[in-house]
């Protein structure tokens, strides 16, 4: 089984203090050997019977050389920084050994190798796709997803680029989004769809993600579709259909409605009693209102002034 890598932190000192004491290392060894080089030109002045002398001073140098070379010079390069919402992950002879988050100048071990990893909040818009929804119809999808690296351990270990992982993660769950829904729906209620219920498609977006991503260290804070749209050739017969279906729906809506008014104006007929009507005359009546109400254009009023055998 796979070794899950978890984020722990690690040795540091304060950089600020640990150049302090480098520097006074350095200040220190710079000092020695200068006293032991004045005391070399010293002996070469005089006669070379004193060879313990100048043995002694030749080592003391080379000692002191060797101190700042191996101690002082190597040192530096144990000194970084980190930036706000920046990680550095440590690795010591190929093995982790801790992240550091806190933002300032740091010390550690100059062996150690510092990779930087941020920890900011990033965008990745995605391109255009071309699938299938889960009607069968070809349809344009792209989405923005908002994310961040918490792992930094994960982020350096789990994956190659975590970059390109997320690019190509994204891309397949929004794949996987549109094969699950349809574009639109005939019963929204029943069946959600891509465009009826956004809400819910941004939230299944952002777990079939945050799943994929988990491994990388990867947090989803959130994911929308920033494009919709049927594919260039069926999107002019799927207008004319939703055209079609606005005009049916509106329709249906006029003819509810008149009926309603109709039924309306028979109750208040019959009640305040203002005209005694037949079956004839109402249903002559319900044709004429229902005429005037649904009708599109404006209904010319034919005025009946009585009949010529009366």
């Amino acid at each position: 089984m796979k070794q899950q890598i978890e984020d722990f932190p690690a040795f540091k000192v304060n950089g600020f203090i640990a150049l302090s004491i480098i520097l006074a290392l350095a200040i220190f060894g710079s000092w020695q050997v200068w006293a032991t080089i004045q005391g070399l030109i010293e002996v070469l002045g005089r006669s070379f019977n004193k060879v313990e002398d100048f043995a002694d001073l030749t080592e003391m140098g080379a000692w002191l050389g060797a101190t700042l070379i191996v101690v002082v010079i190597p040192s530096l390069s144990g000194l970084f920084t980190v930036e706000p919402n920046q990680a550095r992950v440590l690795v010591f002879l190929g093995s982790y050994v801790g992240t550091v988050k806190e933002a300032g100048f740091w010390w550690t071990n100059p062996l150690t190798n510092k990779r930087q990893v941020s920890l900011r909040v990033r965008n990745f818009n995605s391109k255009i796709l071309k699938v299938n929804d889960a009607q069968g119809s070809p349809i344009e999808i792209a989405a923005v997803v908002v994310w961040q690296v918490v792992e930094s351990a994960k982020s350096t270990f789990a994956v190659d680029d975590y970059e390109q992982f997320v690019a190509i993660q994204s891309e397949t769950s929004i794949r996987a989004l549109a094969i699950r829904y349809p574009y639109d729906a005939p019963d929204e209620q029943s069946i959600p769809s891509l465009r009826a219920v956004p809400d819910e498609i941004a939230l299944f977006l952002q777990k079939e993600l945050q799943a994929r991503l988990e491994v990388a260290g990867v947090e989803v804070l959130e994911a929308r579709l920033s494009h919709l749209a049927y594919a260039p050739e069926i999107a002019q017969m799927m207008l004319r259909r939703q055209q079609a279906k606005a005009m049916i729906d509106a329709r249906r809506q006029i003819v509810e409605s008149a009926v309603g008014m109709v039924d309306e104006a028979l109750k208040r007929i019959s009640e305040q009693q203002i005209i005694d009507l037949d079956d004839e005359r109402k249903a002559a009546m319900i044709n004429n209102l229902l005429v005037v109400l649904t009708s599109e254009q404006n209904i010319q009023p034919v005025i009946n002034t009585g009949s010529l055998y009366t």
